[in-house]
């Protein structure tokens, strides 16, 4: 194919190919020449001119295919306005010639076709430059199309569409004749013909006035026709052509061309009565309204009343969301009008009504719901509440003169229902998907919406009564906080008129819906409500019986109520269960004799209320069990299972009670029939076995002789079939934009879909995926598809043996019926039979013996070659299921060679595409029916059948039978890949555009080889190359289809494609292809779309989206297609970029799957771009988040004129997004929260403003988060302050972001203050509108987290300007004092309990960071070693915040904290396992209620953490100090004071003692923190671990605590909880945290044991000491025992920090080759923090040991780890710091030498030898290269310096120390040098001599000689002068320390070393700074040596007159320096700077 890659065709390797082959490349070669010639340059271009033209005019003789010809076209198109045009008329002769050609043959059709394709892009292309010889090559392609076929029709209307797309205006001449060409074409019998002529008239319409003006009325007239037999495609083109025709009428201005007298713009109204009368009386026109019309038999025929709906909304989105703002009213009234009672023929059957009502219903929700912003919306809904009222009051009027005589006809009642029906529903819809921005209109008394719908509850008609219903439903969910309003007023409505018919179904009605609503509502209804409603229910039944002219009514009322009141699921159910249960049983007869009594009794009025009631109960049954299973017991079941029988046994009877009592009962029954079989196919099978055959028999009756004639398959079959399967049977079956409305024609015409009044029980359902209302079909109907299910869960339970029988009664009242009534029952009988075949399936289940899989077969096979093709296609999916139920490879293989021989010999369509189908389903369920020879034998039919080009159905079949195959056979087909892609590009090559179904399945064979191949395409063979490139010429191909499905079809593949081969794909022309389908007019092509970007952003979202940017730039001129949609997509590209466009789409999308996927790639183009391109993204979410939904406004004051909206959209410039919903809005909020955490993840800069600022000036293209603080601050500003909850949620999340992101980031121009501080207004404005009082909970509750995380983050420290948050959190915390009582009844009880939690959680962080900031303050006063990192510091006066924050809550804690104790003993009696549940209090908790304990538990888990916290910090500090318990308790309703444990008031003592009551709150919070600590979930949070861990530690920070546990076993337990917590989590927060808990349990073991000697010391007065220090553990034996022992889990817990650290310590692990390397690697920060942590807590663990216990346990262990961890983290820091884990090991060390009981008689010696082992280990430690000899000889020096003599004084051991030190001496580090001089200066001063003289003797020499030698050597920096000053500190402390007669040699030593130091006045001018320093040091020591010595020191001088000199000029220099300086004058430090390099050169 490479060959093909050259300007001019390669005509050599052309040659050799062969057929099929040439046509391949070909289209390669014209593919290449397509991108090739745009950038080709102008001279190449016209050298090669000529021979590329005579090759692609060559071409045209070549019978080309459809794809081929359009790319010759365009071509050649190019060539020319690229190079010279001097040649094009020969060319446009020439195609002229070819049409004109007199051969017929279809040979020669392509060329014809080519010609004219040709002629189509040459003057598209080249326009008026062709000059005037147009007119004769449209004369001759009009003649040419008399006599040509479709395929030249269709060809011909599209060049035509394109020759009038190049001329525009020029082509004046020929538009009448196009036109009337165009005519004949709309209408013509092919409907790709019909789609091409609209194509072309809409191009028409343009330029030609007439159209829509002169001839509007033909035009509309001919488009109605068109509609007639169309389908969704033609409806689709006509419907735009039509509406758009009527829009330019509307809107044209009286142009020069058109000034001639009959030229009138027409009225709005004129241009809706033409609509309206297609609508109306359909394609007769408007004066044929004569015979059939006047007889009254002929209805509009349903496609034309679904084009009109389309075109209505084409005609209203052309005009604009403006235009419709201004006009609604009219347009309003005008669509109501549509099904008002002026044309009852449109209506006069409940099927058309429900047609006529959808449409309308679908004409709003596109243009009101489609179209207009929010504010607009809030518009529309007040006109259609004037329209409600209006109706209303006709109604009024119509019932209240019923009493006279002259009563008025029910018509004019029901004359407003259908217009009543659309208006609620529509209003509904609205309010739904306004959300709670709605509630401004709601609040509207003016409008009165609530008061309108309620008003029309009482209407006669039972449909308008129920959309009143569903309306109250929407607006429930809509604004959760009228939910419980509305219930109460319908119950008491119901109530008040419970002896009006229509109030008590209205209002139950509505009240059922409501039920339904609260499910969707997150705060649900108070749970009280539940039993009021029950009440009315049973109230409602029993009164029944009174007055028989309501009974029907109230019996259904009150079932109904019963059965919606299970959606408020288990916990309210279960109350009311015994109840329902009774009603349940009484409503059935009890015996069969009580049922024939029944019979013989009654009329059929009473066997109509009877059969409503007990279908009633049947329906709250089922309802019960699909909403409660929780409550389905064996016991319950038990229950519900006495009045089946009788149930079915009624069933039975039905026939005979129907036959007595006439037909009045037909629907009753069919009804209970209906709500029979529901509940039986939701009940386990076993409960009604004993029925079976009954209702086995009933049901085979239903199936087999149906009441209605209709045929069911469009409901009964589509879920039967495979959802792949189902696009073979056209757009009908998928999903498309007009779902809503296309679904009636699917139903075929005697039946028009769904509508709640045949079945008012759904009303309290959920709508099915897809639509807003529940659309429940006739009775008649749902009765069969109830049939179908329940047979198949029957079937699959029937005994084998019975099966046969059943089939074989099925089969036979199949053959017995006759013609189409055969068809339904066959197709009634197959879906029943697929279903039990699923459940068999399903269950595992077999069929049972061989007669049945026959009788099975013949059934399936019957149907396989039904004329239906939805049944056909549901046999090949049964047939597969039982292949797959039997699951016997011969059976299988057998059914297979049935189809086989089948397809070989039949020849009619039917048989050829059910058994090719059938082939390919089988391999669905099979995994691969593992031979080779039967996929061959299959591949080869299907080819065969494939290219049978008489019939595309065949072909479509076979291919997607094909693709199947591809997919499901795997590694098998690998032989037959590359023909397969043979014959599937032969075929798109050559099948004709016409025939889109084929195409659509080659594009599902296509994909299937894509996956097929899959990573292999990634290859770089010749074959895997070839096998590529025929995949991208496939995608091409399809690309280039006009149908849009097809197009789709190219982009998955292409998207597969991608992500096997991600190099191989063109990436910018395939974000092209995407960039111009995003805003497609269907559906499934918009969701390709998205789904291929959302795969390609994952991987390369910056070049995604610079592609479509760059397009767009360069494609301005291409991009200016018929729809107007498209090229404002456009716009927003050019301006927004692809995000902006996603975010756009976004806002106008509604269909869920599709709004999720724009929401996915939005986030993945977020997470790779957001930080790099920062500002961009925030300005999206800005202007999405700012879009004001005022724009509207201003325009009005203009009044545009209604032209222009069509010509240009003024606004669009400035605000990329018109009013956004709020859910975009919600999405934006999102987006921001998102966006700051990849700048979290991004660097330190974007949270600090100075590094920020800086790297912004450096590099100007730099951007940070910080920057736009004022931004961010302003967005969640917006969103918090919305009408929106949800929005407000979004924004008060955002707002809590920023303020714990950004609190810490100082403001650089004010130093001490922070950059919030600025924006506190505009906080405290966000935070308080959540706090006025008719907030919802929950946005309450997230403004108090955000309230918390600001006055805790410490931004504002000023007391007054804290008090702006802090009043909203007081008045929450006084609302929450008046307790639960006192809470709203608006939502359930469980919501006030989130919001109170809330408010208590937020003082808790307040108290707790106060306490914290107090505690950093007086730090310094801790008792122990404190681990962990404290606050950050705050750099502000840390101490007047904290103390300010603390004055703050101070004043109210007496009231939190008996509070936050309620809220714990809550918390706590929630936490106890179910065991317990008969413990807990009756009446609940303080803030929980006992009916809403589950909803409750989730906010107490969100919440007790920071409460239990704050509640320890508060107890340790009132030093658990019991606290008058009355205080503030005065205000609560109950008091809630923790000591009511869970004791029953009356055993409870009156009063506790202060001991007990803290032993109580004690146990409280140390139970909470165990039971939690011991399991916590692993999705716990780390903060609840840490609050619980800080909880802990607060409490035991207080004596009182500490001595509870401190000898008790409640320690260990505890270290052994922590250990367990320790190991389970790898946190080092949490485990220092946990550490720091070990410390203080140790610490109170400390305290315990020392209390202990004390009093034994007190007890035995003078005894003798040795007893005393007998106390702590392993007194006798000095064994400690596991699980009882304090040390012993100390122990466990620190060696898991250690070895989990330092794997090295393990000595397991040390032989290990893993650890012996000796390289060490370095702790991190927290590991050290960890290690050293441990390290403290051994230290501490000999004081709980008696010295048995200690010596023989404990101390070698913690010896061991301290010397390990010395010796493994000793190593050497950059700066000579002493690591943490070295300093922490010293210290330890220390503490463990100089401990007591060394000095103890017992234990002495045994304690002397343990101490020297150590000691040598330390010795033996042989140094590597980047230890620290340091570390090391500290611990020797500690040894020495802490033990007694007898350790280190051993002649071996000090030997070998003082080689150490020696060693360490002559080291090359000052630093190191240094330190050692410090440790010999402690060493040589310690008071034993025995131990400081042998170092002495050995040492000081060598000291003394070192400091001779700097003599020469003077110290060049600071090191090396620190260590000469060392040295000197040592000899003058050895000088201090030696006795008289050594002295005077050491000083005679000293003083001469020291006056060598000093400096003349010269050199002092020039010497360095350390010599400096050096010279004024020792002259210091001079001066104090010289007193101190003074014989010696003149004996000195006397001897050495030089030395004398020295030291009188220094003293003399000194004393002058200190002069100057008082004089302060000092030198010029040049001249200094000047003289000391001179000096220097000396």
């Amino acid at each position: 194919m490479e060959l093909a890659h050259s300007l001019l065709l390669n005509e050599e390797a052309y040659n050799q190919l062969g057929e099929f082959q040439k046509a391949e490349f070909i289209f390669e070669w014209l593919q290449f020449l397509e991108k090739l010639l745009p950038v080709t340059s102008r001279a190449d271009i016209r050298e090669n001119q000529k021979k590329l033209v005579e090759q692609l005019t060559s071409l045209l003789n070549n019978s080309p295919g459809p794809p081929t010809r359009r790319l010759v076209a365009k071509n050649l198109a190019v060539l020319y306005s690229t190079g010279d045009t001097f040649s094009v008329y020969q060319t446009i002769d020439k195609c002229n010639e070819l049409i004109r050609s007199k051969d017929d043959s279809p040979s020669y059709l392509p060329t014809k076709l080519a010609a004219v394709v040709c002629l189509g892009y040459l003057y598209k292309k080249l326009g008026r430059i062709l000059g005037n010889s147009f007119t004769d090559t449209v004369g001759n392609v009009l003649k040419a199309m008399k006599n040509a076929e479709s395929q030249g029709r269709y060809e011909i209307m599209l060049s035509l569409q394109n020759i009038l797309n190049g001329l525009g205006a020029a082509a004046v001449p020929c538009h009448r004749d196009i036109y009337k060409a165009a005519r004949s074409c709309l209408t013509d019998r092919s409907v790709a013909v019909r789609c091409a002529a609209a194509k072309c008239l809409l191009e028409l319409q343009n330029e030609a006035v007439f159209m829509w003006s002169t001839d509007l009325d033909s035009v509309v007239t001919l488009c109605f026709k068109s509609f007639e037999g169309s389908n969704y495609d033609v409806r689709l083109a006509v419907s735009k052509l039509l509406g758009t025709v009527l829009a330019r009428a509307l809107t044209s201005k009286q142009t020069t061309a058109s000034t001639r007298h009959n030229f009138r713009r027409i009225s709005l109204e004129e241009a809706m009565q033409l609509l309206g009368t297609g609508f109306l009386r359909g394609s007769c026109g408007f004066l044929r309204a004569s015979g059939d019309m006047l007889k009254g038999t002929s209805s509009v025929s349903r496609d034309v009343r679904v084009g009109v709906t389309q075109a209505y909304v084409v005609f209203v989105s052309t005009l604009g969301a403006q235009w419709l703002e201004r006009n609604f009213s009219a347009f309003l009234s005008h669509v109501l009008y549509l099904v008002s009672q002026s044309h009852p023929k449109a209506i006069q059957s409940q099927m058309d009504a429900i047609g006529c009502r959808r449409c309308v219903s679908f004409i709003l929700r596109a243009t009101v719901g489609g179209l207009l912003g929010e504010k607009a919306q809030i518009a529309a809904a007040k006109e259609i509440c004037q329209a409600i009222w209006k109706l209303k009051k006709v109604v009024d009027a119509a019932v209240s003169d019923s009493n006279l005589e002259t009563r008025i006809s029910t018509t004019d009642i029901t004359a407003s229902q259908h217009v009543l029906v659309c208006a609620l529903q529509e209003l509904g819809s609205l309010i739904h998907g306004l959300g709670t921005t709605a509630a401004p209109l709601l609040q509207d008394s003016t409008t009165g919406v609530l008061e309108a719908v309620i008003s029309v509850i009482l209407h006669p008609s039972i449909s308008v009564r129920l959309s009143a219903a569903w309306c109250l439903r929407c607006i429930a969910v809509a604004l959760p906080s009228y939910v419980s309003l509305l219930l109460d007023r319908c119950i008491e409505r119901l109530s008040t008129l419970k002896s009006s018919p229509e109030a008590v179904t209205g209002y139950s009605f509505a009240v059922a819906a409501l039920l339904g609503a609260v499910n969707h509502c997150p705060l649900g209804i108070p749970h009280g409500k539940g039993k009021v409603i029950m009440t009315v229910a049973e109230d409602l039944l029993c009164s029944a019986s009174q007055n028989s002219r309501i009974s029907l009514q109230r019996t259904q009322a009150g079932w109904l109520l019963i059965a919606a009141l299970m959606r408020l699921g288990p916990a309210v159910v279960q109350h009311h269960l015994p109840r329902m249960l009774l009603l349940w049983k009484c409503i059935f007869p009890s015996s069969p004799k009580d049922l024939e009594t029944e019979k013989t009794r009654g009329d059929s009025f009473t066997w109509q209320v009877t059969l409503e009631g007990r279908a009633g109960a049947l329906c709250a049954i089922k309802s019960f069990v699909s909403h409660c299973a929780g409550l389905l017991t064996d016991e319950v079941v038990q229950r519900l299972l006495p009045p089946l029988p009788s149930a079915v046994d009624l069933l039975t009877q039905l026939s005979s009670i129907n036959k007595s009592y006439g037909n009045s009962l037909k629907t009753p029954s069919t009804v209970y029939r209906h709500k029979l079989y529901e509940l039986l196919a939701v009940l386990p099978p076993k409960t009604y076995e004993g029925s079976f055959w009954a209702v086995l028999k009933e049901l085979a009756a239903d199936l087999t002789v149906p009441d209605s004639q209709i045929d069911t398959s469009t409901f009964l079959l589509p879920p039967l079939c495979h959802e792949n399967d189902l696009l073979l049977l056209g757009p009908l079956l998928q999903d498309t934009d007009h779902r809503f409305i296309e679904e009636q024609l699917l139903l075929g015409n005697s039946i028009a879909g769904g509508s709640l009044e045949y079945d008012p029980y759904s009303i309290y359902e959920k709508a099915a995926k897809g639509d807003s209302v529940p659309k429940p079909l006739p009775p008649v109907l749902s009765v069969i598809s109830a049939a179908t299910r329940l047979f198949g869960v029957m079937f699959s339970h029937v005994a084998e043996s019975h099966r046969l029988q059943v089939l074989e009664q099925l089969l036979n009242s199949i053959k017995q019926t006759k013609g189409s009534r055969q068809q339904i029952v066959q197709l009634n009988v197959v879906s029943a039979f697929s279903t039990s075949l699923k459940h068999l399936a399903n269950c595992k289940g077999s069929l049972g013996p061989e007669e049945v899989r026959r009788s099975a077969l013949t059934l399936v096979m019957g149907a396989l070659e039904s004329n239906n093709p939805l049944l056909r296609c549901a046999a090949a999916e049964c047939l597969a299921r039982l292949a797959q139920v039997v699951s016997d490879t011969a059976f299988t293989a057998g059914l297979a060679q049935v189809s086989f021989d089948k397809l070989k010999s039949a020849r009619d369509v039917v048989s050829r595409t059910g058994h090719s189908l059938a082939l390919g389903c089988l391999y669905r369920y099979l995994g691969g029916i593992g031979s080779t020879q039967h996929l061959n034998a299959c591949v080869g039919i299907l080819y065969t059948l494939s290219q049978d080009s008489t019939s595309p159905d065949v072909q479509a079949w076979a291919l997607h039978s094909l693709s199947l195959i591809v997919d499901l056979a795997g590694p098998l087909y690998h032989v037959h890949v590359e023909p397969t892609l043979s014959l599937v590009l032969m075929l798109l090559l050559t099948v004709p555009p016409a025939y889109t179904e084929v195409h659509q399945s080659l594009g599902r064979c296509l994909n299937a080889l894509i996956t097929t191949l899959g990573p292999e395409l990634q290859g770089s063979s010749t074959t895997v190359s070839a096998l590529r490139t025929s995949c991208l010429l496939g995608c091409a191909v399809m690309q280039d289809n006009p149908d849009c499905l097809v197009q789709a079809q190219a982009i998955s593949c292409l998207q597969q494609l991608h992500m096997f081969a991600p190099r191989h794909v063109n990436l910018s022309s395939l974000v092209r292809c995407l960039c111009v389908n995003l805003c497609s007019s269907y559906l499934l092509l918009r969701r390709a779309v998205v789904a291929c970007l959302r795969q390609l952003v994952q991987r390369e979202a910056a070049e995604v989206s610079e592609y479509a940017v760059a397009l767009v730039k360069e494609n301005r001129e291409d991009f200016t297609p018929g729809n107007v949609l498209k090229v404002t997509s456009y716009v927003n590209i050019r301006e927004i970029g692809l995000e902006g466009a996603l975010l756009g789409l976004l806002d106008k999308e509604l269909d869920p799957r599709l709004c999720q996927d724009i929401k996915e790639t939005l986030t993945h183009m977020l997470t790779s771009m957001a930080v790099e391109k920062l500002s961009f993204w925030l300005k999206l979410c800005k202007d999405v988040l700012a879009a004001s939904p005022d724009t509207t406004q201003e325009e009005e004051t203009a009044k545009v004129d209604d032209a222009s909206i069509l010509t240009s959209d003024s606004d669009e410039r400035f605000h990329p997004f018109s009013n956004p919903r709020w859910s975009t809005r919600v999405f934006a909020a999102e987006c921001v929260c998102k966006i700051i955490s990849q700048c979290e993840n991004a660097g330190s800069a974007h949270f600090d403003i100075t590094l920020a600022q800086e790297r912004k000036q450096r590099d100007s293209r730099d951007d940070f988060l910080v920057l736009h603080l004022a931004d961010l601050i302003r967005m969640a500003f917006m969103a918090a302050t919305d009408h929106s909850d949800q929005l407000r949620l979004s924004g008060l999340q955002t707002l809590q972001i920023v303020v714990r992101k950004f609190a810490a980031v100082p403001e650089p121009e004010f130093p001490g203050h922070v950059i919030l501080e600025q924006y506190q207004a505009n906080v405290g404005a966000a935070l308080r509108p959540a706090f006025a009082p008719e907030t919802p909970p929950d946005v309450t509750a997230k403004a108090c987290q955000v309230c918390s995380a600001w006055i805790a983050s410490g931004v504002v420290s000023d007391l007054n300007d804290l008090r702006r948050v802090h009043q909203l959190l007081l008045s929450s915390l006084l609302k929450v004092q008046a307790g639960k009582e006192a809470q709203s009844q608006q939502y359930n009880e469980s919501t006030s309990t989130m919001e109170i939690l809330a408010v208590l959680k937020a003082w808790a962080e307040v108290y707790i960071v106060a306490v914290e900031k107090q505690k950093n303050r007086s730090d310094a006063h801790n008792h122990c070693f404190k681990i962990g990192n404290s606050a950050e510091e705050n750099y502000r006066d840390v101490t007047s915040s904290a103390s300010v924050l603390l004055d703050l809550v101070q004043a109210d804690l007496g009231t939190l904290s008996k509070l936050w104790l309620a809220a714990l003993q809550d918390f706590a009696l929630l936490t106890l396992p179910s065991e317990y549940a008969s413990q807990l209090p009756a009446e609940g908790g303080t803030f929980y209620t006992a009916e809403t304990i589950e909803n409750a538990r989730p906010h107490y888990y969100n919440s007790w953490a920071l409460i239990l916290y704050a509640t320890a910090l508060w107890l340790a500090s009132t030093g658990f100090i019991v606290v008058d318990p009355d205080e503030g308790v005065t205000n609560l309703s109950r008091p809630v004071t923790p000591t009511t444990m869970c004791q029953d008031s009356s055993t409870r003592p009156l009063v506790k003692s202060p001991e007990d009551v803290n032993t109580d709150r004690f146990h409280l919070i140390l139970g909470i923190s165990v039971e939690f600590l011991c399991s916590p979930r692993s999705d716990a949070a780390m903060e609840n671990i840490i609050a619980c861990l800080r909880a802990l530690q607060a409490l035991f920070d207080v004596p009182w605590p500490r001595s509870k546990i401190g000898g008790d076993q409640l320690g260990v337990e505890l270290l052994n909880v922590l250990h367990r917590l320790i190991l389970t989590r790898e946190s080092p927060d949490i485990q220092l945290a946990a550490l720091e808990v070990v410390q203080l349990i140790l610490f109170a073991a400390q305290e315990h044991v020392k209390e202990k000697r004390r009093s034994a010391e007190v007890d035995d007065g003078a005894a003798e000491k040795e007893t005393l220090p007998e106390f702590g553990e392993g007194k006798d034996t000095g064994g400690l025992v596991p699980g009882k022992s304090l040390v012993f889990a100390t122990l466990e817990l620190c060696v898991c920090i250690l070895v989990r650290q330092l794997p090295q310590l393990n000595p397991k692990l040390t032989c290990s080759p893993a650890v012996q390397s000796g390289k060490h690697l370095l702790l991190s920060e927290d590991g050290s923090r960890l290690v050293a942590a441990a390290l403290v807590i051994l230290s501490d663990v000999p004081s709980i040991c008696s010295p048995e216990g200690m010596l023989i346990s404990v101390l070698p262990t913690i010896l061991y780890l301290i010397i390990g961890v010395l010796k493994e983290t000793a190593v050497k820091l950059q700066d000579g710091q002493l690591p943490l884990t070295v300093a922490a090991s010293l210290q330890a060390l220390k503490g463990l030498l100089s401990s007591p009981m060394a000095r103890a008689e017992k234990s002495r010696t045994a304690w002397t030898d343990l101490l020297r082992s150590a000691l040598v280990t330390l010795l033996d430690y042989e140094l590597l290269q980047e230890r620290d000899e340091v570390s090391l000889l500290t611990a020797i020096t500690v040894f020495i310096m802490s033990t007694s003599p007898e350790v280190t004084a051993i002649e071996c051991l000090q030997k070998h120390c003082i080689e150490k030190f020696k060693i360490t001496l002559d080291s090359k580090d000052p630093l190191v040098q240094c330190k050692c001089y410090q440790l010999l200066h402690s060493i040589f001063q310690h008071p034993n001599r025995t131990v400081s003289y042998p170092y002495i003797h050995s040492l000081a020499p060598s000291i003394v000689g070192k400091l001779q030698e700097t003599e020469k050597a003077k110290p060049e920096n600071a090191a090396e002068l620190q260590v000469i000053q060392e040295g000197i500190k040592v000899v003058t402390a050895l000088t201090a320390t030696a006795e008289e007669e050594h002295r005077a040699h050491l000083v005679a030593g000293l003083l001469p070393i020291l006056i060598s130091f000093l400096l003349d006045e010269n050199a002092l001018v020039s010497a360095t700074n350390s010599a400096k320093s050096l010279h004024e040091f020792a002259l210091q020591n001079l001066m104090q040596i010289g007193p101190q010595y003074s014989l010696v020191f003149k004996k000195l001088m006397a001897a050495s007159p030089t030395m004398k000199a020295r030291l009188e000029s220094a003293v003399k220099g000194n004393q002058e320096s200190i002069k100057a300086k008082t004089a302060k004058h000092a030198k010029n430090p040049g001249k200094s700077s000047s003289i000391q390099l001179k000096t220097n050169f000396l």
